[in-house]
């Protein structure tokens, strides 16, 4: 928890655990539980926490990359995309008598949002486009996306 909240630069309202790390260990991707400990809905499932990539893809951000993928992707893969993130983080809700989180990745039902969730979500291992494109375009400029490890499904 103290190296998460460091990478983040505050401590974490929500329970997590880590889903995605470097080879050395250190985090890359966190799962959220899909609620914080006020009962707050909390839509993102995958958080991405590296900060090498966290700054990588806020550079591509900044470049209008959110608006370029966009256009990239296939509609219905996004749209694949997003039910997927959205059933995922459904199956992982334990309290159900709290209101429930909606929307796919970072929360959004249609289009893109942000690039980060869209980089997690795909690193965990969904089948994200979005995502997809932009480990490609984050290992075109030499940025390494390939020294990660998956870890096990989440109890």
């Amino acid at each position: 928890m103290a190296i998460v909240s460091a990478m983040l630069g505050r401590p974490l309202a929500g329970r997590f655990a880590v889903v995605v790390r470097r080879r050395d260990g250190r985090p890359v991707v966190i799962e959220n539980e899909p609620h914080l400990r006020d009962g707050t809905p909390m839509p993102t499932l995958y958080w991405l926490v590296d900060p090498a990539l966290h700054a990588a893809v806020s550079r591509l951000e900044g470049e209008g990359g959110v608006h370029r993928f966009e256009e990239q992707v296939d509609e219905e893969e996004l749209t694949r995309a997003h039910e997927e993130y959205a059933r995922r983080r459904d199956e992982a809700v334990v309290r159900g008598d709290l209101v429930a989180p909606r929307g796919g990745v970072a929360g959004t039902r249609r289009g893109v949002k942000c690039l980060h969730a869209h980089l997690a979500n795909y690193l965990a291992g969904a089948t994200d486009p979005v995502g997809r494109r932009v480990a490609s375009d984050l290992a075109a400029v030499g940025v390494m996306v390939d020294d990660l490890v998956r870890e096990g499904p989440r109890d």
